[in-house]
């Protein structure tokens, strides 16, 4: 059912079982897939898809252009995958050409009141995002991170899958997989076990990846920690995930408990 008021481009593809409500505008290269709630008051511009059984709340404004002063009117694209919630106030910008073009979220998603995910940033499956949270240009956030609610996300930063941001937090340093962080400027507080636990990994990984850990940020020298563990925990794919985020090349420096 689309209301009478909303306002959409003849150009724009729209499943005919999508909802959008009063008022709503929809521009010509938007693609908007089957059984999507578009609810009142919502913008939808740019080269943007969005797939099926999303939630989009009153007054978000999606695919507008990046707030990026060396935007010129390029066309770029915004992604949005499935199934996602995208409340109340919530902008998502699309790409630019100096990041690749493109803006992505996943699928199952939550976006809190007044989020923002800038140009040129990768959002994984399973992601909450609270009230208030920034993520600054070509952040990428990997599956089923949370981040608390009031947080902030410098551009460029890489937050690891099922890693734990805490409220208030201004992350500026990478958070490896399944770490725990919070502070005024983001230092590691542990791991994320709760969330381990809850995603049913088995007790004897986590408690290898707990002394891994430990022996990776036994000092400040992680790199040479690193080196030091000679091949060990070869087969737990928890610590080579941990290891693999921190040897990849990277815009900004990784979190220690030492930030």
């Amino acid at each position: 059912m689309i209301h009478k008021t909303a306002i959409i481009d003849p150009k724009a593809k729209i499943a005919s079982n999508v909802k959008i409500g009063a008022y709503s505008i929809i521009g010509p290269d938007v693609e908007v897939n089957e059984n999507t709630i578009i609810h009142s008051h919502v913008s939808i511009s740019g080269q943007t898809i969005i797939g099926k059984e999303n939630k989009i709340y009153p007054f978000a404004s999606i695919g507008n252009d990046p707030q990026d002063l060396k935007y010129n009117g390029e066309k770029t694209k915004l992604i949005i995958g499935d199934n996602n919630t995208i409340r109340e106030y919530v902008t998502i910008n699309p790409g630019t050409i100096g990041g690749g073009s493109k803006t992505k979220i996943g699928n199952n998603c939550l976006f809190m009141i007044s989020s923002h995910v800038a140009h040129d940033c990768i959002v994984g499956d399973n992601v909450i995002i609270a009230n208030n949270v920034p993520l600054g240009g070509h952040a990428i956030i990997e599956d089923n991170v949370v981040i608390g609610g009031n947080s902030a996300v410098q551009q460029f930063t890489r937050i690891g899958k099922m890693a734990m941001i805490g409220g208030m937090t201004g992350v500026l340093h990478d958070v490896i997989p399944y770490g725990l962080s919070t502070g005024n400027r983001n230092s590691l507080q542990g791991l994320n076990l709760i969330g381990l636990r809850r995603a049913k990994f088995e007790n004897k990984d986590i408690l290898e990846l707990s002394d891994a850990y430990k022996k990776i940020f036994a000092t400040k020298n992680i790199n040479e920690n690193i080196s030091k563990l000679n091949g060990s925990f070869q087969e737990n794919s928890l610590v080579k995930n941990v290891i693999d985020f921190i040897t990849k090349d990277k815009k900004r420096s990784i979190c220690t408990p030492f930030s």
